[in-house]
């Protein structure tokens, strides 16, 4: 039986903060009523790969270190806390001098990405086991622009660029020839010094959460995310699951999410038959006790007679403000042999989201055919699940 992958991270705490502004260094500021950095250790002492934690931090925060984070938590994993150098560099060899040999993979984080995850942490020691150098990165969303002397010299190709995150993970030899042979103290993480050996570094996909935390417009963004995460984690959420099925026939509209999708035959039904918006209203629905559609629109009503399900959606959402129940995200499929639904799932998405007043992030739909099995497959109907999750 092969031994698990286990790492040790050093986290690098020396920085002053100075773009935070005020007087503090921005590891030190209060998060929720605790050090960023005391955040930062946290995560890495749930995480079950990470077997020893070394805190680099600046000379002059040693004492004020010790006192005000790691007094106030059970930090089993930290094994050494020291003073780092005047550069990044110096920082991270400061740690690495607080490592064995035994220590194979090492990984380096910096102190203000409060909110790493440990499914990355995992990816991040595994590549770096594997290929024995990884870090996290995400598409660039923006335009980027070489610039000169305050004129664009160059726009590179925005699919080639990627912004690089931590925790990044090293073999441990590597990581000492890299800070042996170093050319620049000035590099910028330790994936770059790797690189200038011409070693390989592997991309894993990194986290929008995975935030450093520079500017004041970074901590309003953290503080705000970390009241939803403490909201997560009381009673408050609640799940609902709905179902709905609809024959096909002909002289009908095919109605999906409020979206008319172009076919030789439609969804028979009372109202307009929208199978999909059907069971997400029975989802919704299902968090509130409040019974399904059946009982809400009763077929036998001459009202809702050819309605669109999308105004039945809304008294829905409506009937869930009136409770205080607010959606946090839904997940929908729509099970059909024909025809192909996937160029018409942006519009769907942006329907639906429209009028549940989400955004479109929250919500997911997906199409599936049953392998011509079943009622489906016979193209005899069309039929759609829904989970959502909503917060009192």
């Amino acid at each position: 039986m092969s031994k698990p992958l286990c790492a040790t991270v050093i986290i690098v705490a020396g920085g002053k903060g100075v773009r935070m502004g005020g007087h503090v260094p921005k590891q030190y500021m209060e998060l929720c009523g605790r050090p960023v950095l005391w955040h930062t250790l946290q995560a890495f002492e749930r995480a079950e790969c990470i077997s020893g934690v070394v805190i680099v931090v600046a000379a002059d925060d040693m004492a004020y270190c010790q006192q005000a984070v790691l007094g106030g938590g059970d930090f089993s994993k930290v094994r050494s806390l020291v003073a780092g150098g005047s550069e990044r560099t110096d920082s991270v060899r400061a740690g690495l001098g607080e490592t064995k040999a035994e220590d194979t993979l090492i990984l380096v984080h910096d102190a203000v990405r409060p909110f790493v995850s440990e499914s990355l942490i995992e990816r991040v020691v595994e590549a770096a086991d594997r290929w024995g150098a990884a870090l996290p990165a995400l598409p660039v969303a923006d335009t980027i622009k070489t610039i000169r002397d305050e004129w664009v010299e160059e726009t590179p190709n925005r699919n080639l660029l990627q912004a690089a995150q931590t925790p990044q993970g090293f073999r441990r030899s590597l990581l000492c020839r890299a800070h042996e042979q170093r050319e620049v103290d000035a590099a910028t993480d330790d994936a770059m010094l790797v690189e200038m050996l011409g070693e390989p570094v592997r991309i894993v996909a990194g986290e929008a959460e995975n935030k450093k935390l520079t500017t004041p417009v970074d901590w309003a963004w953290a503080t705000l995310h970390m009241a939803e995460e403490n909201d997560m984690d009381d009673s408050g959420i609640r799940v609902g699951q709905g179902y709905d099925v609809h024959r096909l026939v002909e002289g009908r509209l095919l109605v999906l999410g409020g979206i008319e999708i172009p076919f030789h035959l439609g969804l028979e039904g009372h109202s307009d038959a929208d199978v999909l918006t059907h069971a997400i209203i029975d989802a919704l629905l299902g968090t509130i006790g409040g019974g399904d559609i059946g009982q809400l629109f009763p077929d036998t009503d001459t009202q809702y007679k050819d309605m669109s399900s999308l105004i039945l959606l809304e008294r829905v959402r409506e009937k869930l403000e009136e409770q205080q129940v607010s959606i946090v995200n839904i997940d929908a499929v729509v099970m059909a042999q024909q025809p192909k639904l996937a160029p018409h799932i942006p519009a769907i998405r942006t329907k639906l989201a429209s009028v549940l007043h989400i955004e479109e992030s929250a919500i997911s739909v997906k199409a599936t055919t049953t392998e011509r099995l079943g009622f489906v497959g016979r193209e005899e109907g069309m039929a759609s699940q829904a989970v959502a999750l909503v917060r009192t």
